[in-house]
């Protein structure tokens, strides 16, 4: 297995020894996800959190009105789970679906527990990626309520090229709450700036 992208990941925030290292790797699960595949279905058991090696996914919720909604995406060296479920043992709220070929290390609940027991330095490094999805959202959602729909949709397309240049304009409309036809006309205002700047 190739850890090089996960263990650069990690030792970003935390320094592991020899053995502590080791240990790390033997309770990931690496798994190749090809297009369209799901790792985590809705209403199912949430007892992975997984780390994307390569790759594209995308968290979504479909309600009963089945307007489907995206909550998230995942591109490499980003963590994607339905965090509130993972957490506290319940059925999962969104479906998680590769959007390309991806490559992953799963990391179940146990495991999790157990890393935290037994290197405690790993309880530093959740809390930061707790964090740092908290003020994420956070900023999501102030956006989401005050900027209009176009400062949205260039922001996304700002901060995450990568990610607006492999998903449907449908994906992307869900993920911004707004109608696919909505976003066609905004990128299409978009382009023509673009194109006369």
């Amino acid at each position: 297995m190739q850890f090089e992208a996960i263990v650069h990941h990690v030792s970003q925030h935390i320094q592991l020894g020899k053995d502590e290292l080791e240990y790390f790797k033997s309770v990931l699960k690496e798994v190749s996800v090809p297009r369209k595949e799901f790792i985590q279905n809705q209403g199912e058991a949430c007892s992975y959190i997984n780390f994307v090696e390569s790759g594209l996914l995308r968290a979504f919720h479909i309600p009963p009105d089945g307007k489907e909604s995206t909550v998230m995406f995942a591109i490499e060296n980003w963590w994607i789970t339905d965090m509130y479920c993972f957490l506290n043992e319940q059925p999962s709220m969104t479906y998680i679906q590769a959007v390309k070929h991806s490559k992953i290390f799963r990391l179940s609940r146990n495991h999790l527990q157990a890393l935290f027991d037994t290197i405690p330095q790993f309880n530093t490094f959740f809390r930061i990626l707790m964090q740092n999805a908290y003020c994420r959202e956070q900023l999501r959602m102030i956006q989401n309520l005050s900027l209009h729909a176009k400062e949205r949709y260039e922001n996304f397309v700002l901060k995450y090229p990568q990610i607006a240049q492999n998903v449907t304009q449908k994906q992307i409309a869900s993920y911004l709450g707004i109608t696919p036809e909505f976003l066609s006309s905004i990128r299409g205002e978009h382009a023509k700036s673009v194109h006369n700047s």
